[in-house]
């Protein structure tokens, strides 16, 4: 397995192209959410994937949120609950803090998810909520 960390403007235009690929695929096609994937934050952020014999198999972004904190997101696996998601999110947290400078790291996490994060050692800050038609939680590493 490969980690590639990558800024936006590192990004050849295949890699660029398998993650909006996969990002479009999971969270606008498979979850039925009609809205804007791709975003400015794109370009603000680390992109982290997971590559195995060349293909992407996890990816998530990070980026500066406000002074001090960084937002980890858009985490998703091709093979879901087999370690994927904690290893991409684990090399999120590293970039966040050597190359943002992040005391904190949020993410907005689909409620499902939640115990990965509690895992990895973030925290609940928010009630559940929706956000597209999903319900979400607030969590933050401090």
């Amino acid at each position: 397995m490969e980690a590639r960390i990558k800024a936006f403007h590192e990004l050849s235009c295949d890699e660029l192209f398998e993650i909006y690929k996969l990002r479009v695929s999971v969270f606008v096609v498979e979850q039925s959410c009609a809205y804007q994937e791709v975003d400015d934050e794109d370009k603000k952020a680390y992109h982290i994937g997971l590559y195995e014999k060349g293909a992407l198999t996890a990816y998530c972004r990070v980026f500066p949120k406000a002074a001090h904190e960084a937002l980890i997101g858009r985490v998703i696996a091709v093979k879901r609950r087999c370690g994927l998601g904690t290893r991409v999110v684990s090399l999120a947290i590293d970039t966040a803090r050597e190359c943002l400078g992040a005391e904190r790291i949020a993410v907005e996490a689909q409620t499902y998810a939640a115990p990965m994060y509690e895992k990895l050692g973030f925290v609940k800050r928010s009630e559940e909520y929706l956000e597209d038609g999903i319900p979400h939680i607030s969590m933050i590493l401090k």
